[in-house]
């Protein structure tokens, strides 16, 4: 099962460019983010009549996150658990019934927080202080899950190519890559790095100062998985190539291959 996640940066503006790329990778399952659209307004038919299952959790104008599947989706829930009062559309959870085994998918728009320090970078920690308790639930559940989106997290210097110039950004502050790596040691396995540790690998591109010729680049948009759900794992990879594309996103498919 080929389980991608894709920040499509507007569903209205992209629709197009996504509904190509389904007609050619086919992905089994697309976890999606920055839909930017409300339920109601979603495109649904669209995927539907290409085979796809379709939830979504969406808000108007600005982020909203979504689940295409050519499974059945099961014990769907929205948003991120810990915060009743927090409105902003970022999480959704399903549960997909493979061949061999049940997989939980949590996708997931993790909060940018810039301009940082202040008030939208406290959200960000916040958020990430109740991803890393949901993410403990999970593991105790001991069943394969993973958690796949864009995490507006670079990881690491070599996830960016001028590391230097993103070292006060949220993105790249220590206290947001101390956040990651706290969750990610709880007992997390980060599909990409494990089958492609070479630096120069990037999964978001800006639209300014031709940063996609440059191949100015940072990686931010990660899958990560239990123990086992990581025993599943067979490959994974990032399309680069559909960043080159006409009216592309800014970024582009990270997918995992499961044996489920």
């Amino acid at each position: 099962m080929r389980i991608a996640t894709f920040n499509i940066n507007g569903i209205k503006a992209r629709h197009a460019a996504l509904t190509d790329w389904l007609d050619e990778a086919s992905p089994d399952v697309v976890l999606l983010q920055e839909i930017k659209s409300i339920d109601e307004s979603f495109p649904r038919e669209i995927f539907e009549e290409r085979g796809y299952n379709v939830e979504t959790h969406g808000q108007k104008s600005f982020n909203g996150v979504g689940i295409l599947s050519k499974h059945p989706l099961e014990d769907v829930t929205r948003g991120l658990p810990g915060d009743d009062e927090d409105e902003q559309a970022r999480w959704i959870e399903a549960t997909v019934v493979g061949e061999k085994t049940a997989l939980r998918l949590c996708g997931l728009y993790l909060p940018n927080g810039n301009p940082a320090p202040g008030p939208k970078y406290d959200y960000k920690l916040s958020w990430m202080e109740r991803l890393k308790a949901r993410a403990q639930d999970l593991l105790e559940q001991e069943e394969p899950a993973l958690m796949a989106g864009d995490y507006n997290i670079i990881p690491q210097a070599e996830d960016a190519a001028r590391p230097d110039a993103w070292r006060e950004d949220a993105l790249f502050r220590l206290d947001s890559r101390q956040a990651w790596r706290r969750i990610l040691n709880l007992g997390f396995t980060e599909a990409f790095r494990t089958r492609n540790p070479a630096p120069g690998q990037y999964s978001f591109w800006d639209y300014q100062a031709g940063a996609w010729q440059r191949n100015d680049g940072i990686r931010i948009d990660h899958v990560l998985m239990t123990p086992q759900c990581a025993d599943l794992l067979t490959d994974a990879g990032i399309e680069a190539g559909l960043r080159g594309r006409e009216k592309p996103s800014d970024h582009v498919p990270v997918w995992v291959d499961l044996d489920v």
